[in-house]
């Protein structure tokens, strides 16, 4: 199973590519969506469609999965940061993904063991975890273990399916 996963942003939109054959996970790619103070916020949401288009035709994954919003200072917060999501939604969608949401506090239990750890706890465990050589950008180490979570959701004996399907 190849996935996109996803932790959306403005600014700053983590994602990563995974791979799980048999009982190893494999990171891809992953990466930040780093989008300049000065750009417009059509222009980062432009940036992060195509970047995360481009991602997908590189790797082919079948399903994306993406940071559920659950709690935001402010409504202005909250609409910008639903226009990011909504934006990685869409490019998946537009090339078939099936779209799998998780709230913050599961990913952090899944990786960590806490649902209150901090990022930088997230970032260590995903290198430990994955044996990378060097500890991910805590945006994409996120976006990471969203994908990990969903791997491990999808694998175990009980899970609730929350998808909804693309094209």
């Amino acid at each position: 199973m190849r996935i996109l996963a996803v932790d959306p942003s403005l600014r700053g939109t983590g994602f990563a590519i995974l791979e799980e054959s048999g009982k190893s996970t494999r990171c891809l790619e992953y990466s930040v969506i780093k989008n300049h103070a000065s750009l417009s916020q059509e222009g980062c949401l432009l940036a992060i469609h195509e970047t995360l288009g481009l991602a997908i035709k590189r790797h082919e994954p079948t399903e994306l999965a993406i940071e559920k919003v659950i709690f935001v200072q402010s409504y202005a917060t909250a609409i910008i940061l639903g226009a990011a999501r909504g934006v990685a939604v869409l490019a998946a969608a537009q090339r078939g993904l099936t779209v799998h949401e998780y709230p913050p506090k599961r990913v952090k239990q899944a990786v960590v063991g806490k649902g209150a750890a901090s990022k930088d706890q997230v970032a260590f465990m995903i290198r430990a975890l994955l044996g990378l050589t060097e500890t991910p950008p805590s945006d994409a180490a996120d976006a990471i273990a969203i994908g990990i979570t969903h791997l491990r959701t999808v694998s175990s004996p009980v899970h609730v399916v929350t998808a909804t399907r693309g094209k």
